[in-house]
């Protein structure tokens, strides 16, 4: 145990806490699998950790238990006296905030709660860590990455995927069946790693895929681009990526040719052979083309 709290699935049962497959919900039983994802996104001194959808708060309790200071986002009502109970167990340490996290500027709120760990001399962190809701986690990471300013408050990210979105985030041209719009936003403004799987059967229900814990730490400087534009080049160069780029670029409404000319990149490539800075000097060459 890494506290005196009754057992996850006692808290459960009675609080009639069984997973919505509509809110994406798998939960976490493990205590031994949440604090080895706790001790992978620590130490925590000085730093305020975002919990997307703690649920029953298995993950939440690992992180307070190694000192976190959370705020943690839940939509499910449901849970809420749950996370009450851990709350009144580590006085001043979790911060309970009901609402939809994509709704809610999660940098903001990381900011909002910085300075009650500020110690003189020292720069409080925040970090996000969570089991992320399936049927919203790559909305939420996308919108994460594309946040500006940047870089991010965040000093890292440290998220549960499925296995196959994982992929995808980590993935560059050399793999690239996995290889598209998620790799190259997150391989723009981040360093991403998968640090381990975890079987579906660690999940209240089990999944029908496996899971990986990724971590994704932001570069503070990467190369100069508008997010928006970089958004829009890669949603239609992998929107049809079988074609080649000459043809799947006629949907930006400008001069297919020409952007390419401008950044470049070969007419007759193909998105999943273009890598990051040549989506970086086609989303800055689309910027030049439009105005």
């Amino acid at each position: 145990m890494i506290d005196d709290l009754p057992p996850l699935r006692e808290v459960v049962a009675r609080h009639g806490l069984d997973a919505k497959k509509t809110l994406g919900q798998n939960f976490l039983f493990d205590l031994n699998l949440t604090s080895r994802i706790a001790r992978a996104a620590g130490p925590f001194e000085d730093t305020v950790v975002i919990e997307i959808g703690p649920g029953p708060g298995g993950l939440t309790r690992a992180l307070l238990a190694q000192g976190a200071h959370v705020v943690a986002i839940e939509r499910d009502q449901r849970c809420l006296p749950a996370l009450s109970e851990i709350a009144a167990h580590y006085p001043g340490r979790l911060t309970v905030v009901e609402g939809d996290a994509l709704e809610i500027d999660v940098g903001e709120l990381a900011r909002q709660h910085q300075p009650s760990l500020r110690a003189e001399g020292e720069q409080p962190r925040a970090r996000i860590c969570a089991n992320l809701p399936y049927n919203v986690a790559t909305a939420l990471l996308t919108r994460w990455i594309e946040a500006e300013p940047w870089p991010s408050v965040f000093d890292r990210y440290v998220l549960m995927f499925q296995k196959e979105v994982a992929l995808r985030i980590v993935a560059t041209t050399a793999n690239r069946a996995d290889y598209g719009r998620l790799a190259v936003l997150c391989g723009w403004r981040a360093r991403a790693r998968i640090l381990f799987d975890v079987s579906p059967a660690a999940f209240t229900p089990p999944p029908k895929v496996t899971s990986s814990v990724v971590e994704l730490v932001p570069n503070p400087a990467p190369l100069p681009c508008d997010p928006r534009a970089l958004s829009r080049v890669t949603q239609a160069a992998f929107g049809q990526r079988r074609k080649m780029l000459r043809q799947s670029l006629k949907g930006l409404g400008v001069d297919a040719g020409a952007l390419l000319a401008q950044a470049g990149i070969e007419e007759t490539k193909r998105a999943e052979e273009v890598d990051v800075a040549g989506f970086v000097a086609l989303a800055r060459a689309f910027d030049m083309l439009r105005q």
